[in-house]
């Protein structure tokens, strides 16, 4: 599924314009960095402040093929030290990668994780599914570590 193009067009200005961050931190001492959240799409990984969670089509193994204006729209769920699970997410599927400026991202079962810009940091958003941007599409995670596609009914597992 493909977003309209006023999105990708948001992206591209939210780039130039330096708006955004370059990285999400996503743990804290004895808080889940990963846990899960019920929205219309189905139950999916949210970050440890409720922030959903994306995978890149573009990410072919754990190593992330996101980063410079990418990374800035799709910030990278980092992490300090082990990743931990809360909900209904899956601890052994839970991992990290090290990213090419030397910092630590979460992986779940293999897939770099990244939030969305443009959800605002807003608890449940989910804009960013299905959008298709800097070489690949974008999806919300189920807790099965499967891409979740708008359309298709899944409970995440």
């Amino acid at each position: 599924m493909r977003r309209p193009l006023a999105i990708v067009t948001a992206l591209a200005l939210t780039a130039a314009v330096g708006g955004g961050t370059t990285a999400v931190a996503v743990s804290k001492t004895g808080s889940p960095t990963v846990k899960t959240r019920h929205v219309a799409l189905g139950t999916v990984l949210v970050d440890a402040k409720g922030r959903t969670l994306y995978l890149f089509e573009k990410d072919k193994t754990s190593k992330s093929q996101c980063s410079g204006a990418c990374a800035t729209n799709w910030p990278p769920a980092l992490v300090k030290g082990k990743p931990k699970a809360g909900g209904r997410a899956v601890a052994s599927k839970l991992g990290t990668t090290k990213r090419a400026d030397g910092t630590t991202q979460v992986t779940y079962a293999g897939h770099p994780l990244y939030t969305f810009v443009l959800d605002r940091n807003k608890p449940g958003s989910t804009k960013g599914e299905g959008i298709d941007a800097f070489g690949a599409e974008w999806y919300v995670v189920g807790t099965n570590g499967k891409k979740i596609e708008k359309g298709h009914s899944s409970s995440g597992y």
